[in-house]
């Protein structure tokens, strides 16, 4: 069986909370783990802040898809945002783990979780668009 859910969202930090309440229903309804509907909201959190925050120089309200399909051997995630150009695998520097908190550098643990949460990460850009694809197997 397959389960889906398409939202749009604008880029405001207000709108997180109504694409959590989404996915935490399609996880109901669909019988998720709560592990893994955890993962998804946090995955989706942390990327969407990073369009939010990051992505557009200029003011005003640009919209994020997300497309997520659940089958029964995992789920994929489909992430497209009108911003500036930004391959997470590429463009986002890797944390240094090692170091001390206050001697972190700022940014980037956020991707860094996300590539430790899914089996695969692919990335596009596409009629000047960001296009992210994530993908998750259900046990995780």
């Amino acid at each position: 069986m397959t389960a889906r859910l398409e939202i749009t969202m604008e880029t405001r930090e207000e709108e997180l909370q109504r694409l959590a309440s989404a996915v935490d229903r399609l996880a109901a309804d669909d019988g998720w783990p709560e592990s893994l509907a955890f993962k998804v909201n946090l995955i989706l959190e942390e990327l969407a802040l990073n369009v939010i925050r990051y992505g557009h120089d200029e003011e005003g309200l640009h919209e994020v898809d997300i497309r997520i399909v659940s089958r029964a051997d995992g789920l994929t995630i489909e992430m497209t945002d009108d911003g500036r150009p930004f391959d997470p695998l590429t463009d986002a520097a890797a944390p240094d783990l090692d170091a001390s908190v206050e001697d972190r550098r700022i940014g980037g643990l956020g991707i860094h979780l996300t590539r430790s949460m899914t089996s695969e990460m692919r990335y596009r850009r596409e009629d000047g668009k960001n296009c992210l694809t994530l993908t998750l197997a259900r046990g995780e």
